[in-house]
């Protein structure tokens, strides 16, 4: 991660605070002739964009691709990007870009995710020990006075009777994935029935809340409900994109025959017979100049 006095360093500040995930890239090796060198460095960002510099058009398209895979895998990559084919090498993944201008690059991206968001309602002994465990565990945690955002993982709810209905409503309607009460099964029947909600919706909240594992302390059962939560929080698909074309989510260029990601911010060309997607700028105007030249492309469309 860029130290805090390097030139990204406010910038990555400012999207940590902002619970922005990005990629962070830095150049570890540059053979010439290649327009970065190490220590050069750059973020990607969700929405497709790079800010900082870590090569030309051709090497950020690569990066850009690879940089928003991680983003959704979650996994640390060291890329290495060549002008010539190259077999694996353990420990990185190797893409053949044929428009580099002739140097070989490798960068090391590392994701930067924000903390998972719980919310806990309540302020009985269970619900400052869930508090407690959860920030332990690295999560970001709020109480109940925060609003309930898209950026919620889990709610709580341990205020034993108090808002109650309130509290899981706005949950259960924000699709918050997790959402708990802390409750006996009899008392928990009851509060979900006098919700202002669907059927389907009033099903997914967990009470009791937590796994069943005898707990019978205030610690225990906020174990037991972190426990729960963790088991079936949504998993990242750990997905690197690969060096094949034809693989999910890849197409090849077909000016220039590299595998790029078939995502919105990845350049391409609406053609009367389907999308066509490029590595680069200088790539995709040669095509549009030539359709005809480029007959691979049938196999580019999506």
């Amino acid at each position: 991660m860029p130290a805090g006095g390097s030139a990204l360093g406010d910038r990555t500040a400012a999207l940590r605070g902002a619970r922005v995930p990005y990629v962070h890239a830095r150049v570890v090796l540059a053979e010439r002739p290649t327009s970065a060198k190490p220590g050069d460095e750059a973020l990607i960002l969700p929405d497709g964009t790079i800010e900082g510099f870590v090569g030309g058009t051709c090497a950020e398209s690569t990066v850009l691709a690879q940089g928003l895979a991680l983003i959704d895998s979650g996994e640390s990559l060291l890329l290495r990007i060549t002008p010539e084919p190259e077999p694996p090498q353990p420990g990185k993944l190797v893409v053949h870009n044929a428009c580099l201008s002739g140097g070989t690059l490798e960068i090391f991206l590392e994701p930067v995710l924000p903390a998972p968001r719980l919310l806990v309602f309540g302020d009985a002994p269970v619900a400052r020990s869930i508090r407690g465990l959860a920030s332990h565990l690295g999560w970001d945690v709020g109480d109940g006075g925060a609003e309930v955002g898209s950026d919620v993982s889990a709610v709580v709810v341990a205020s034993h009777g108090r808002d109650e209905e309130v509290a899981l409503t706005s949950a259960l309607r924000a699709g918050v994935p997790y959402v708990g009460l802390v409750a006996s099964r009899k008392r928990g029947e009851s509060v979900l029935a006098a919700l202002d909600v669907d059927g389907a919706d009033a099903s997914r909240v967990h009470t009791p809340a937590g796994l069943d594992i005898g707990a019978r302390s205030s610690g225990e059962v906020a174990l037991s409900i972190m426990a729960e939560i963790v088991s079936i929080r949504p998993r990242p698909s750990g997905r690197a994109l690969g060096d094949a074309s034809g693989s999910s989510g890849t197409a090849t260029d077909p000016v220039c025959g590299m595998t790029v990601a078939t995502v919105e911010s990845s350049l391409h060309l609406d053609h009367d017979t389907g999308r066509v997607w490029f590595c680069g700028s200088g790539c995709l105007r040669a095509y549009a100049d030539n359709p005809a030249a480029y007959p691979l492309a049938e196999a580019t469309h999506s």
